[in-house]
């Protein structure tokens, strides 16, 4: 068999593995089980597309991603590997081409999707050929408990069932240690070897922001930091999406809307352009995003809460895949506290369900009120240990102070408990806040909520600290919020509070986070300058050439060449095939497709 190494240089174009990839890929082809974790753009489809060139059969990837697995059959038949999926996207004169290339043995990748399994005739047709391993990607999907659970991943333990005899290899960049048992358990995979890789994505820079005018604030964080950059814009809603959407394009930003609720053919065509233009910024549920390989997303931002850390690190993920700088930016405000917990109170399920979901957002409001390292708290989430600050997220480069605010919560328990228990009445976060603040407003007077005690009493506080206060409250559980209207009411750990046996620290907000968003700024023009001067033009020629390319063969401008590879030529300037060959990233088929090409697009520069 032709080694590894091998195979990675003459297919791929590089020289050497990253990390555990060479200990991974060799386990497999000797016929090893793995569980893989290992974080977005570590590498992990060369875990199994390597042992797949290898051993001799086809290797049988399930994927969730069926809107995806054109794009990822299109990536590698650029590079000469033999290619195909099976999915309902087929006509039946292409599914019948595409099984029998599998039965006969013409197939080094065969793409499926877990629900096809269910069918018998999917069955019969994996019967009919020689399979070299199975690949079970996004692995997280069989966790009953996480954010990305599909039915059809529980049915994958079978696979071993019906062929002992074949390695399989499960991967996932998202796991907490009990995800991690669980996948194991569920895929029978407790005999496997485990790899785990750090999770930290160094080039990413976490940055959580108080709401406070959000879609200005959307706006400038898009405008003064990524204007013409592509990137992902999350919403909790289609609605949120629509109108999120409707208003970056309103304001000249390029956007597309992404939701469940769109069609089909407006969803593939929004992915799809996505994809292969550049600069595009996409306004999206979660629906949107797994699988997603695009490696210039140089932003995500979550307009909304996300509604665990799971979810929020498998979707900031998507950013910087290549490598290169890029941002996570986070708003969170008090309403979106609000509405979560009103979401969980109102869930399907029993209450050990509810209890999980409730897990999920205390963490992730911890994650947003840290004063700690965000990168190193993010870690520590899913079992691992940064060992010092990151200075490359928003709490080191700009440290929010943290201060006692036990009078303050003091005042604003009295104030919800006065309101239920003198006057049998509850009532949201704004009427409590002017209250304290002594506002005489409608509301106030007609309530006669002036008459109370403990009215007034919190001028020492704006309103919109009052409202960092509740939403601190709220994720410590020292209140929550009840009914359709979001009212508050103590918990039973509010007694502690006011009964004095508790100290209530809080976060405050640093006023000069500004910073984090001018070294973000300039650690991208950094990487920039990293370019020779006398080389920026070439790379541009060569990223024209790639779009015309890209545009000529229908396929994303990065499955030609990454942006990475592109300027190490226009640095090297390579004048032969020969010393083409010789750039990370060029693999064999590569050179022949496109190496003369580049040697011409080089030389109408001399």
């Amino acid at each position: 068999m032709e080694s590894a190494l091998d195979v990675l240089r003459r297919v791929f174009g590089y020289d050497a593995f990253r990390g555990s990839q060479q200990e991974i890929i060799e386990h497999v082809i000797a016929g090893g089980d793995a569980l893989v974790l290992m974080p977005t753009g570590g590498g992990k489809s060369l875990c199994y597309q390597i042992p797949a060139l290898v051993r001799p059969g086809t290797a049988v990837v399930i994927s969730p991603l069926i809107a995806l697995m054109q794009n990822q059959v299109d990536t590698l038949r650029e590079l000469g590997v033999r290619a195909g999926f099976v999915n309902s996207t087929l006509d039946f004169d292409t599914r019948r081409t595409v099984e029998a290339e599998f039965a006969g043995g013409e197939l080094d990748l065969l793409y499926l999707a877990p629900e096809a399994l269910a069918s018998a005739g999917t069955m019969r047709l994996l019967e009919r050929g020689r399979i070299g391993l199975f690949a079970i990607d996004e692995a997280h999907c069989v966790s009953q408990w996480g954010h990305d659970f599909r039915p059809d991943y529980l049915n994958l333990s079978m696979l071993h069932e019906r062929w002992p005899d074949v390695p399989r290899i499960a991967l996932t960049a998202t796991a907490t240690s009990a995800t991690h048992k669980e996948i194991a358990t569920r895929l029978g995979l407790d005999g496997a070897r485990h790899f785990v890789s750090s999770f930290d994505r160094p080039n990413i820079q976490y940055r959580i922001v108080a709401k406070q005018d959000p879609r200005r604030q959307l706006l400038e964080f898009l405008r003064g930091e990524h204007r013409g950059e592509a990137g992902i814009v999350y919403c909790l809603s289609r609605n949120s999406v629509e109108k999120i959407a409707d208003f970056l394009k309103d304001n000249g930003i390029p956007a597309l809307p992404y939701h469940a609720g769109l069609d089909a053919r407006t969803r593939a065509t929004n992915q799809d352009r996505f994809l292969r233009e550049d600069g595009l910024v996409m306004v999206a549920t979660i629906a949107f995003g797994m699988g997603i390989d695009k490696p210039d997303v140089r932003f995500v931002a979550h307009f909304d809460l996300p509604k665990s850390i799971e979810g929020y690190y498998q979707e900031t993920g998507r950013a910087g895949r290549d490598g290169e700088p890029s941002v996570a930016w986070l708003a969170y405000g008090l309403q979106d506290v609000v509405q979560q917990r009103k979401m969980i109170d109102t869930s399907d399920g029993d209450a050990a369900h509810r209890r999980n979901l409730g897990q999920h957002l205390d963490a992730m409001l911890a994650l947003c009120e840290t004063v700690e390292c965000r990168r190193g708290q993010l870690l520590a989430y899913f079992g691992q240990e940064l060992g010092k600050p990151c200075d490359n997220c928003d709490t080191c480069l700009a440290p929010p102070e943290s201060w006692d605010g036990t009078i303050a919560a003091q005042k604003l328990l009295s104030t919800v408990y006065r309101l239920d228990r003198e006057r049998g009445q509850k009532f949201g976060a704004g009427q409590c806040i002017d209250i304290l603040t002594g506002k005489k407003t409608d509301k106030v007077v007609q309530w006669h909520h002036d008459e109370l005690s403990v009215f007034g009493v919190g001028t020492d506080l704006r309103d919109n600290e009052w409202r960092a206060v509740i939403r601190q409250l709220l994720a410590q559980r020292l209140l929550s919020v009840e009914g359709e209207y979001g009212t508050l009411v103590l918990t039973e750990n509010s007694a502690e509070v006011l009964g004095r046996r508790r100290t209530v620290m809080l976060r405050r907000e640093p006023e000069r986070a500004v910073s984090a968003a001018k070294t973000a700024k300039a650690s991208r023009q950094n990487a920039a300058a990293a370019l020779p001067k006398e080389s920026v033009g070439v790379f541009e020629h060569l990223r024209a050439w790639r779009a015309a390319t890209a545009k000529e063969q229908a396929v994303p401008a990065y499955v030609i060449f990454h942006d990475a590879t592109l300027r190490q030529i226009a640095t090297d300037r390579p004048r032969t095939l020969s010393e083409l060959s010789g750039v990370s990233g060029v693999g064999e088929n590569k050179l022949a497709k496109f190496g003369q090409q580049i040697l011409d697009a080089l030389a109408e520069l001399d």
